[in-house]
């Protein structure tokens, strides 16, 4: 018996939004296992990567907490948690200013920097890995179609816009 013939799309998916959403999922999953293992052997999450990551763009200025968890590629639930990590790793250091205590900002420390150093080679051979086979303009469309794709759903103020 020969195998059956695969479904057309309109049998597999309830609509086009969702095959495209399902196909951006699953390319997700697929391109962030690579990320989640290169991270892993540095120690890190990708979301602890991009804290520092834009952190060390802010250098030397230090960053208020909440400034941190708006900017990340994707929502940390526990910000606050998250930084804790990275400050036990010597990665950060948090500052509180004297006229508000309550105020916290966080600033990259010469650990991470090296950490992040030593990550670009790795991480540039990884984006090769996962993209690398699309050509300038394929990247440079798939770019400006996730861009179009989030637009209505990025705040008015955010750093994606």
């Amino acid at each position: 018996m020969t195998g059956a013939a695969p479904k057309s799309s309109a049998a597999r998916f309830d609509s086009p939004e969702q095959e495209a959403f399902l196909n951006l999922w699953r390319t997700y999953d697929r391109l962030r296992a690579l990320e989640d293992e290169l991270f892993a052997e540095f120690g890190l999450t990708p979301q602890q990567y991009n804290a520092l990551r834009l952190l060390k763009a802010a250098d030397p200025d230090a960053l208020p907490t909440l400034a941190i968890a708006d900017r990340l590629v994707s929502r940390a639930p526990d910000i606050t948690r998250m930084i804790d990590r990275l400050e036990d790793l010597k990665l950060v250091r948090r500052e509180r200013p004297a006229h508000d205590r309550r105020t916290v900002f966080v600033r990259i420390a010469p650990a991470g920097v090296a950490l992040l150093d030593r990550i670009a080679g790795p991480l540039r051979k990884c984006h090769e890995r996962q993209l690398g086979h699309l050509s300038a303009p394929q990247l440079k469309k798939l770019v400006a179609l996730l861009q179009a794709a989030r637009a209505p759903h990025e705040p008015d103020d955010g750093h994606w816009k």
